[in-house]
């Protein structure tokens, strides 16, 4: 049986980067129906969540799978290429029609929307998954039958020894019931948005960590963007203030800092030194274009 270090499963996509203006006034998007708008540039990259922590937890020597399925067209091809040189496994399917496709919507002034078709990524079934071994889950958002999938793989390798690091977005917040895997959680990482989005009652940062540990996690970590990130494992709090950096696009930066601090944790890190190692990898990326082109890559362990 295959055995790894830490397997994420979540989506797989790729990620169309069309730079645009943006109407601060409204603080929106606008685009006036029936014109044709023209844009100055047009980037393509691989991404989702399990594909972007996937190749950041490779890089730092850990072995890696990744659960994520992608359809039978050119896009899925290049993701399955991706991962395999980037040394991660593909734990996932193939099917029939397209691949998760995302439309990044970016501005001058670094604000960004993000248009997501998540094709068959919200539809793995747990019978599609091979049998394998980790040290650690790391769950990142889907729904429906895949996020029920989620659920039962982490009950079924939980009793096996098996730790898991979850990190859901707002969407998946809002439409499915986090209960019985916020219960089996070891570490959640989330911003303070999604963290009020989940303690409905609170606001401030104490007052949200003590409501998302008795949730179940042992260890919470809150990111608030250039904000103070904090943590607490129960014990004890922990606080980073993140750096003055030139931003040139945001996309994967929560991924890079989640995958960065789990993969500390994985390797034996303090929690001081995991959460360096997350804020490392995210302010790696937001200098560049891309989830992943900025990932560290050196020996962990």
């Amino acid at each position: 049986m295959m055995k790894f270090e830490v397997v994420s499963f979540g989506s797989a996509v790729v990620d169309a980067f069309v730079d645009t203006e943006f109407n601060k006034k409204s603080n929106s998007f606008s685009y006036p129906a029936g014109s044709k708008i023209l844009v100055d540039d047009l980037k393509f990259d691989i991404g989702g969540g399990a594909t972007n922590v996937a190749v950041a937890f490779a890089r730092l020597g850990l072995a890696t799978g990744c659960v994520c399925k992608v359809g039978d067209d050119n896009n899925g091809v290049d993701v399955l290429d991706m991962l395999g040189k980037e040394n991660v496994k593909f734990l996932g399917s193939k099917t029939k029609g397209k691949t998760g496709y995302s439309i990044v919507l970016d501005s001058k002034d670094r604000s960004r929307t993000i248009l997501t078709f998540k094709g068959p990524g919200n539809d793995i079934k747990l019978d599609e998954v091979p049998k394998f071994k980790t040290d650690w889950l790391y769950f990142s958002s889907v729904l429906g039958m895949s996020f029920r999938t989620q659920e039962k793989l982490a009950r079924k390798l939980k009793k096996e020894g098996t730790r898991l690091a979850f990190n859901p977005s707002g969407y998946l917040i809002k439409r499915e019931d986090l209960r019985s895997i916020l219960k089996l959680c070891d570490v959640l990482i989330l911003n303070k948005e999604e963290a009020e989005m989940l303690c409905r009652k609170y606001k401030k940062r104490g007052d949200l960590m003590v409501c998302l540990r008795g949730l179940g996690p042992r260890i919470v970590v809150i990111t608030d963007k250039n904000k103070l990130i904090s943590c607490s494992d129960g014990n004890k709090e922990y606080f980073l203030k993140p750096n003055k950096v030139k931003v040139v696009e945001r996309t994967g930066a929560g991924d890079a800092f989640a995958s960065g601090f789990v993969a500390g944790v994985i390797a034996g890190k303090t929690i001081p030194e995991s959460l360096r190692l997350g804020l490392r990898e995210s302010e790696s990326v937001i200098r560049y274009f891309g989830a992943k082109n900025k990932l560290l890559r050196f020996k962990l362990k």
